[in-house]
């Protein structure tokens, strides 16, 4: 480790949809502009082996400390992720700060950059007199709710889902209270405090925020977030950042690769609901008719239900309506557990992605300019939905039944209507537009930039 390189230390929260993002931040600043990071993991368990392998295969510029799990034995009942999260980062502080000051004083540290549940740390970095910059890396419209929360949460008595209007967040789209984070469905709930806490933070705490987005797909969103205003930290859009390279010799890689290669061009539609999303038995056996009532070509990512018992079975396959596979074999494939998401949203053959709109898999399937039926389960990914929906104009979203549940006619009519129909070509259309976009901003990488000629101006003049 050179004691002459500017070095940024980062903090991310524990799981991978926080980390990639982070990951792929410092890359681009080390590819760009030669600065190295240093990554501080709290977590409140052994490393998962995908967490592993993929720390394990940084570039050795990007180095990162492991620090000792925290425990949660003293606290009672189930904990909600967003708990989880935020406990384990106010737990590990005095682990950070003894961290942190162990390697300070033989490092040039210019910015202190933490995660979205990770603000607590921010006093390690005033103490060791460093700048901290808050990653959020979700849309800007999700930021807009957060720094608006405290005023919501004054004014509004009754729960957010009740309320009979939309919600009016500066810059967006207005929005329901039932499309809010998951967090915020019920205000009784520690999550929803723990929730409200950061919020009060994001205001005030940080130098500056990173954004992972970029203004030309949330122009109002970010106009209103980078107004001047006293006490209000500067917005910085370094978006997007996605997860780039092979997944070559992976399980199910080249499966899904041959297959796709045998497909007509813009036929196929891919449907994942990520690495942590799980759908309820019936609903999977709805999707799985509905797919097979549009006679669409698909390539379905498929795990377990969410209501699969104990005792059940543990492949994924056997949850499938009776010969669904049979009767699909010449238009269809389905692999279990995983797939390489974003070389398959690249593949010529891929036409639709439907999605439970996680902001990685947005930003993925945006970059590779393929439109959405947008199917949000959990966390911020309703906001999602409705960003991609009602917003931008990029995605369809079908209508669950009063049963809860979208069911096959719904799934066969927003299928074909998406991949066929004269409202799918103006989706399409629009999002080879937003294609376009992605790629100038990734192109100029001009937020990222900015951001890293500040720091090395300020470690210069120190």
């Amino acid at each position: 480790m050179e004691n002459s390189a500017v070095r940024i230390a980062i903090v991310p929260t524990p799981g991978m949809g926080h980390l990639i993002p982070l990951v792929e931040f410092a890359k681009k600043l080390l590819h760009r502009h030669n600065l190295s990071t240093t990554f501080f993991l709290p977590n409140n368990g052994p490393l998962s082996d995908a967490q592993r392998s993929f720390l394990f295969t940084l570039p050795p510029a990007l180095h990162f400390i492991i620090l000792p799990p925290v425990t949660f034995d003293d606290y009672p009942g189930i904990i909600k992720s967003e708990t989880r999260m935020a406990l384990t980062i106010t737990r590990s502080l005095p682990l950070i700060r003894d961290a942190f000051g162990s390697l300070n004083g033989s490092n040039k540290f210019a910015a202190f950059v933490a995660d979205m549940f990770a603000v607590d740390t921010f006093d390690v970095a005033r103490e060791f007199k460093i700048p901290p910059y808050l990653f959020f890396p979700s849309s800007a419209m999700t930021l807009s709710v957060f720094f608006n929360l405290p005023k919501l949460d004054k004014t509004v008595s009754c729960e957010y889902r009740d309320l009979p209007e939309k919600l009016q967040i500066p810059g967006c789209i207005p929005i329901h209270g039932s499309d809010l984070f998951d967090p915020a469905q019920d205000r009784k709930n520690d999550a929803y405090k723990w929730i409200l806490r950061l919020a009060d933070k994001f205001r005030t705490a940080p130098v500056g925020v990173i954004v992972n987005s970029f203004k030309q797909m949330e122009p109002g969103a970010f106009e209103d977030l980078q107004k001047k205003e006293k006490g209000k930290p500067d917005i910085h859009a370094i978006g997007p950042l996605i997860q780039m390279g092979s997944s070559s010799g992976v399980q199910n890689s080249s499966v899904c690769s041959n297959w796709l290669d045998e497909q007509p061009n813009s036929s196929v539609l891919f449907v994942s609901f990520g690495s942590g999303g799980t759908l309820s038995h019936a609903q999977i056996t709805e999707l799985a008719l509905g797919l097979e009532m549009s006679n669409q070509r698909f390539l379905w990512v498929i795990r377990c239900p969410s209501d699969k018992s104990p005792s059940g079975l543990d492949d994924p396959l056997s949850y499938l309506p009776e010969k669904f596979i049979d009767r699909t074999k010449n238009r269809g494939l389905v692999v279990p557990m995983w797939a390489p998401q974003a070389q398959i949203l690249a593949h010529g053959s891929t036409c639709a992605f439907l999605s439970h709109c996680g902001w990685n898999s947005t930003l993925e399937t945006v970059v590779s300019g393929v439109p959405l039926i947008a199917w949000p389960l959990h966390a911020e990914q309703k906001m999602n939905a409705v960003l991609l929906h009602e917003d931008v104009k990029v995605a369809l979203r079908p209508k669950a039944g009063e049963n809860g549940l979208v069911g096959r006619v719904e799934v066969c009519d927003v299928v074909k209507s998406l991949m066929e129909g004269e409202e799918g070509e103006g989706i399409r259309s629009r999002m080879r537009a937003l294609k376009e976009e992605a790629a100038r901003a990734l192109s100029s990488s001009a937020g990222l930039d900015d951001l890293a000629k500040k720091w090395k101006g300020d470690v210069a003049a120190r």
